[in-house]
């Protein structure tokens, strides 16, 4: 017994300090005590009152990880290469909702971070570990909710703690005013498409040292981020979550982003970069998910088929090769690596296979495995081994299982995965299919041969729990939750990138900066109702598209565009849909059409007579030539060429927010100045209209001249696009933006500059 250890207690969780060493933190309710060795303090997790291995927090991460992978039992390696289903804080409303103790949440009378149902039987029945966290009611609601985890988990299972991950959770509440000094519920920041707007590695890694920060504080320790696919299409409609379409720019962000998520500066942190402010990176997705034929996204059965007509798949594998697999912080590679959902059409010159990237031995096995040397963990993205559903335009119900959609049970595609090189399933609550999986292995293979490969991907998942000290101290303080998440200096951070993320694209005249406190005309935004990405319905809007409450400290504001000295019109880029119309398919088509960049009516002449993939079980050729579609925005530019002819030649100002390029050739003329936002706060906008903030934002994408150009451009080829030119002369391509002396040129675009 070590008398001199310094133990405090906050409710139920006791902290024991080592001298030199890490805090330990364990719940009463787990029934964990300290042991001692060298007078120094240990968690005995399987209470039995020895120092085991992979208790003792002095050796290497992957030898307390090959310790304890060496004494769970099958079933609880299979808990632990399960991912859960998106969780919310609580599961009260939406498509997330979970019983507690068999109610409703709004019935069951339960505090909104008690655990639901779900979440106690996959922790306890299933052994699950990883969990995906999605909204939370506020950061203390959280921090406790992980703590509940945390000691449920301690308590069983040989004590092995959660591993709580997200999705990115840093975009920013257009609405919501900044104040310096004042704090939030979390820090605010522009799209991943902002960041890459900025062109500044530095302020990407900044990104990630303070998100890793808060996600720590909500008990958050893996980031399913960053999205470095290269966006070589520009109609994919997951384009803003990317770095753009430049795999040089990607790579260096992606570098700076893991760096900043992974690294550990504390004191305590091992000469290899990790520590207990560490967050693991899942990367995603390999290899490269931005090549989809026509643009459409394989979260969709119409979208499964990436293409490389331009011969240009290894270009794909650059942010990762270049970027996420040789870091500087010493963390050396991203902790984990996320397949996407996509068939890499024709690339396996292998097997000759046609599968989803989760399921391809060459794709995961040869190339990532053996030839690019990673071995971190592989996770599949979610709901690969569920059925197809029966709706092909709705994301739910129903898997995402490409190319293994029949011939196949759901334990056989876990197989399949497993022995392409996968460790881990993403969106799987149940351990059922795994251990099935197991069985189908110990039958072809052995039972040693299954053993061995299912210790395999528990190290791997093991080891990165123990790189970011999760054994050790997986609790949050709810205080320091609340002092950390939305503290004033990183929202000054967050809205300062949110300025550098803003692309001035056109100023005639030097229509800004404009003088403060001028009469501006802002006209309403009208939008029909519809269905979202996921398929639900949406609402019809109609109203003012910005914070009007925002736009009056900056000016006078009126109804009357003959009292105002300039008119100020928020618009988004065109959007056209996904690239599928059950209406076409039900009325005898194939159900393709096209994913148009404009606004107006589009008929597309110049598509492909044959597309490159199909599915001769489904649809083989999947052309959408000479089919037509009108943007569901039309009345975005109904609305400005509207405010262009009542201003009577005064001042017409665009904001224009892009999640991917927009083609600007039907309202460009009309107008006096463009400011391109990629998801900031109404006030960033403002600031740069006034000049409170000059412009420095580069495009990190090229904005197509017409259609034409979109269609003839290969799917899997960067900056192969005819860019628009505006009335001023200058063209739209990667790199370009103005400040408001002119066409911007620095270091950033001597760089990374594809311009001749």
């Amino acid at each position: 017994m070590n008398d001199n250890l310094e133990k405090t207690k906050s409710g139920t969780i006791t902290y024991a300090a080592n001298e030199g060493g890490p805090t330990l933190a364990y719940s009463e309710a787990s029934g964990v005590s300290v042991i001692f060795e060298d007078g120094l303090a240990f968690k005995d997790l399987n209470k039995d009152g020895k120092l085991d291995a992979y208790e003792d927090w002095r050796l290497p991460a992957n030898v307390r990880a090959k310790d304890l992978a060496s004494k769970m039992s099958i079933e609880q390696i299979a808990g632990l290469m399960l991912y859960s289903a998106h969780q919310a804080v609580p599961a009260s409303e939406g498509f997330f909702t979970a019983s507690y103790d068999g109610k409703s949440y709004a019935e069951s009378g339960a505090k909104p971070y008690d655990l639901s149902d779900e979440q106690i039987k996959f922790l306890t029945k299933d052994h699950l570990r990883h969990v995906l966290l999605t909204s939370v009611e506020s950061p203390e609601i959280a921090a406790r909710w992980n703590n509940k985890v945390q000691a449920l988990a301690e308590g069983t299972d040989l004590g092995i703690p959660a591993n709580n991950s997200s999705d990115p959770r840093h975009g920013s509440d257009a609405s919501k005013e900044y104040n310096a000094g004042a704090g939030g519920t979390i820090s605010m920041w522009p799209e991943t498409l902002g960041l890459a707007a900025a062109f500044d590695p530095e302020l990407v890694q900044r990104f990630g040292e303070i998100a890793a920060k808060e996600y720590r504080a909500l008990g958050i320790a893996t980031a399913l981020s960053p999205q470095i696919d290269i966006a070589t299409d520009p109609r994919w409609s997951r384009f803003d979550g990317t770095f753009g379409e430049d795999s040089s720019l990607s790579a260096d962000l992606a570098k700076a982003y893991i760096d900043g998520f992974q690294t550990s500066f504390e004191e305590l942190s091992g000469s290899e970069g990790w520590g207990p402010s560490s967050v693991n990176a899942m990367v995603k997705h390999w290899p490269g998910g931005g090549s989809g034929e026509g643009g459409r996204d394989a979260h969709f059965g119409y979208g499964k088929y990436a293409v490389y007509p331009g011969n240009n798949f290894e270009e794909h594998l650059i942010p990762f090769l270049e970027g996420a697999f040789q870091l500087k912080g010493g963390t050396e590679k991203a902790s984990a690596i996320m397949p996407y959902y996509t068939i890499s059409y024709g690339q396996d010159q292998v097997n000759g296979e046609n599968v989803g990237n989760s399921y391809n031995a060459h794709i995961i096995g040869d190339l990532l495995r053996d030839k690019y040397g990673y071995d971190g963990v592989v996770c599949t993205d979610w709901g690969i081994t569920d059925d197809e559903g029966s709706d092909i335009s709705r994301l739910f119900p129903g898997g995402r299982s490409w190319g293994v959609e029949q011939g196949y049970t759901v334990a056989e595609r876990h197989y399949k995965a497993l022995m392409a090189g996968v460790d881990q399933f993403g969106g799987n609550n149940d351990a059922g299919p795994v251990i099935e999986a197991y069985h189908i292995g110990v039958a072809e293979h052995g039972e040693a041969y299954m053993r061995e490969r299912f210790e395999q991907s528990a190290v791997r998942l093991l080891t990165n729990m123990f790189r970011v000290g999760l054994f050790e101290n997986p609790y949050c303080e709810t205080e320091e939750t609340s002092r950390i998440v939305g503290h004033a200096e990183f929202m000054k951070a967050g809205y300062e990138a949110q300025l550098k993320s803003l692309v001035m694209l056109k100023n005639k005249g030097q229509a800004l900066p404009m003088e403060k406190m001028k009469t501006v005309y802002i006209p309403k935004r009208y939008r029909p109702a519809g269905t979202n990405w996921i398929g639900f319905p949406t609402a019809e809007f109609d109203g003012y598209p910005v914070n009007m409450d925002m736009v009056q400290k900056y000016f006078n504001v009126t109804d009357d565009p003959e009292a105002a000295d300039f008119a100020l019109v928020f618009i988004t880029g065109a959007d056209s849909g996904s690239g599928y119309s059950k209406a076409d398919a039900e009325a005898g088509g194939n159900g393709y059409v096209p994913i148009s960049l404009q606004y107006g009516p589009y008929t597309a002449e110049h598509a492909r007579e044959n597309s490159l993939a199909g599915d001769e079980r489904d649809v083989l050729n999947r052309s959408y030539k000479g089919k037509s579609i009108t943007a569901t925005n039309s009345s975005d530019l109904e609305a400005v060429l509207r405010t262009k002819e009542i201003m009577n030649g005064k001042p017409v100002i665009v904001s224009l927010q892009l999640s991917k390029p927009s083609i600007v050739a039907e309202f460009e003329a009309e107008v006096d100045a463009i400011i391109v936002a990629f998801g900031v706060q109404d006030q960033a906008i403002l600031d740069m209209v006034t000049g409170e903030a000059e412009p420095s934002g580069l495009l990190p994408m090229q904005m197509p001249a017409n259609m034409r150009t979109v269609e003839e451009q290969l799917e899997d080829v960067a900056h192969d696009m005819e860019v628009h030119v505006d009335s001023e002369g200058n063209a739209y391509d990667f790199s370009y933006g103005l400040n408001f002396s002119g066409v911007i040129q620095d270091e950033r675009t001597e760089r990374y500059s594809k311009r001749k």
